[in-house]
């Protein structure tokens, strides 16, 4: 009789329970939640202490948070006996690790528990997510409950790297918008900030042994419109447009990243991408042409299609040239000097090798290197670098382009073209971060490409979750983690920055933190849209292309045929072919549609309980056509 009554009663709490979880709408999902009765209630008199003086940076941090939507004046304090407590553990819990944490949210206090205090951080950001999304306000709300649901979680990382890169080369953005876009990114328990300093378009960090970098390569004449398309520069027009981060600025921005445990990854991209600093020295070219300009967007290379490409003007250093590596030898002083962290990345990405083929300086050092082809110099060149950079006590970082010339065991690969170059890197003692196109770009199209900005390609939402770092037969010691990378081509301000981050960083935010397990796409889709009015309530940009309709055609025999698809659940679509304007009384789509013949358009809109969300889609025949096969 215990026996049933007792397995009665757990069948009550697992109900219970799992009825309870859908109001806990956290983002990563915690390793082991339980959902306990009752609330916590903040109040004017709330105490938040903390036991060691280390942990007061993240105490005081959690009171201006919550003084600032509450508009109350708690303070942090010296005080075992308050009643949210932020603890260090006396003896380290094995697992919770370093950045690892228990929080325990009752009626009457709040304890937050960990090892270090990465894990107090991140408790943190786990227990304002609890509050009402108000809370994340930047102006005093009135007339809320500021209530966090009891709970019990204990929590810890899967992966040690969950990053994200930004380009500051394509467009500058101040040093304002960095810390902005980092205190964005640790409230999803995020903690490497990859800063793609320099490229073709700009070189945005200052190097005082090399003022040209920054006098003249931080700056571009003024263009508008898409990369790619615009008119190049004019002889004698002004270079206005860039901007650079003094060492200054960047000492701030690495302290203030520090302080809410973020390490940044400085990247100078060579040998390739390097039109910006040919511009300011051209004799680290081949050719050493004077006119060469810092890019502003206009054409300078052919692709063509395969992943093959022909760089119109020069944008590679020289691997045959000393005063190429007494360069960087100076580059890298300075900037090893500016960033603590043990890795710099050095691009290796789309080096273009045709100049090198025409240069005898480069011919005469394959000859004395006995090495057949011009693919291996850099490989010659990047072990040059690397000297450089250990000699300076750092590791050497790139893009999985760096394997094909060879590179030292020691160096850490990111991998970016799919997988592919990931599990060679790994399969040869490598470390990894991952970081594919296929998952992690950005700056990819979120949804339908007759709505958002266009570019050559589309990564939806779903796509980014389904994301698994640790590819079947990889040993997942050398796998750090996972990276979303964002380029600013089309990127020009920082709203637009938050649209496109936004909400796929915060999926990678749980693929690197969550365990693989407790991971599902129709759990994720419920918490996302809580913190949707989280975004809302900071006044934070995001996108809403998860609502949009997914919309495909195919051809069966002459017929064109249509699929209507939806990426979350709960959704009806509507739509129609008629001229007509779309709304919950239109067709509703439930099977493949055949297109009728003549000019007729698609009209597209997503329903959710007879209200419209996401955009109306509209598309002629002809785009209908074009579409056949690509999405």
């Amino acid at each position: 009789m215990k026996k049933m009554w007792l397995c009665i009663v757990l069948c009550m709490w697992t109900l219970v329970g799992s009825t309870q979880n859908a109001s806990v709408h956290l983002i990563p999902q915690p390793v082991d939640l339980q959902i306990l009765s009752g609330s916590f209630l903040l109040n004017s008199q709330t105490g938040i202490g903390y036991n060691r003086p280390e942990s007061r940076t993240v105490a005081e941090m959690l009171a201006q948070k919550l003084n600032s939507a509450t508009g109350f004046a708690l303070k942090a304090e010296n005080n075992q006996n308050a009643v949210i407590q932020l603890f260090l553990n006396e003896k380290p819990n094995s697992q919770l690790g370093k950045e690892g944490y228990t929080l325990e949210v009752g009626s009457q206090k709040v304890v937050l528990v960990a090892n270090q205090v990465a894990g107090l951080f991140y408790g943190v950001q786990t227990l304002l997510q609890l509050f009402p999304p108000e809370i994340e306000s930047k102006k005093i709300i009135n007339g809320i409950e500021w209530q966090a649901q009891a709970v019990k979680i204990t929590d810890y990382p899967r992966f040690g790297w969950r990053g994200i890169m930004l380009d500051v080369s394509r467009h500058f953005y101040d040093k304002e918008a960095v810390k902005a876009y980092i205190d964005q990114l640790v409230r999803y328990k995020m903690n490497i900030f990859h800063w793609h300093l320099t490229d073709d378009e700009g070189w945005r960090i200052e190097i005082k042994s090399l003022p040209k970098l920054t006098s003249i390569g931080a700056w571009r004449v003024a263009r508008h419109g898409r990369f790619g398309e615009r008119a190049a520069p004019k002889p004698n027009e002004a270079a206005t447009y860039g901007g650079f981060y003094t060492q200054d600025d960047i000492k701030e921005i690495v302290a203030y990243a520090q302080a809410r445990h973020v390490t940044i990854i400085p990247e100078i991209d060579v040998p390739g991408h390097s039109m910006a600093a040919i511009a300011a020295y051209p004799e680290l070219s081949c050719k050493k042409d004077t006119s060469t300009r810092v890019s502003c967007g206009a054409r300078f290379s052919e692709w063509y299609g395969n992943g093959t490409f022909k760089m119109l003007i020069e944008n590679a250093l020289n691997p045959a040239d000393e005063k190429v590596y007494e360069f960087l030898d100076k580059v890298f002083t300075e900037v090893a000097a500016l960033f603590p962290a043990p890795y710099i990345h050095v691009g290796g990405d789309e080096c273009y090798k045709g100049f090198w083929l025409q240069d005898a300086g480069c011919q005469a050092l394959m000859k004395k290197l006995k090495i057949r082809h011009v693919e291996d110099l850099q490989g010659y060149f990047m072990a040059r670098l690397e000297k450089i950079l250990t000699a300076k006590g750092k590791k050497l970082l790139g893009w999985d382009e760096i394997l094909e010339g060879g590179i030292s065991p020691g160096a850490t690969v990111m991998s970016w073209r799919g997988i592919k170059g990931g599990i060679e890197a790994a399969e040869h003692g490598h470390d990894v971060v991952m970081s594919p196109t296929t998952y992690a770009y950005l700056d990819y199209t979120q949804g339908d490409p007759t709505i958002d900005p266009p570019i050559y390609a589309n990564l939806r939402l779903k796509k980014t979750y389904s994301f698994e770092p640790v590819p079947e037969g990889v040993n997942p010691k050398y796998i750090l983690g996972v990276q979303g990378n964002l380029w600013t081509e089309q990127v020009q301000n920082f709203r637009h920055i938050e649209y496109m981050s936004y909400p796929r960083a915060w999926a990678l935010a749980e693929i690197g933190w969550s365990s693989k397990s407790g991971r599902t796409w129709e759990n994720f889709v419920q918490r996302l849209e809580t913190n949707f009015k989280r975004a809302d309530a900071a006044q934070v940009n995001y996108s809403k292309a998860v609502y949009d309709p997914i919309i495909r055609t195919y051809k069966k025999a002459d017929k064109l045929m249509l699929e209507l698809e939806s990426e979350i659940g709960e959704v009806d679509i509507h739509y129609t072919l008629d001229e007509s304007m779309p709304d919950n009384f239109s067709p509703k789509y439930s099977q493949t549609i055949a297109v009728p013949e003549g000019p007729v358009n698609l009209r597209v809109q997503a329903y959710r309980r007879g209200k419209p969300i996401g955009h109306l889609i509209t598309l002629k025949r002809s785009q209908l056509e074009e579409r056949v096969g690509k999405f």
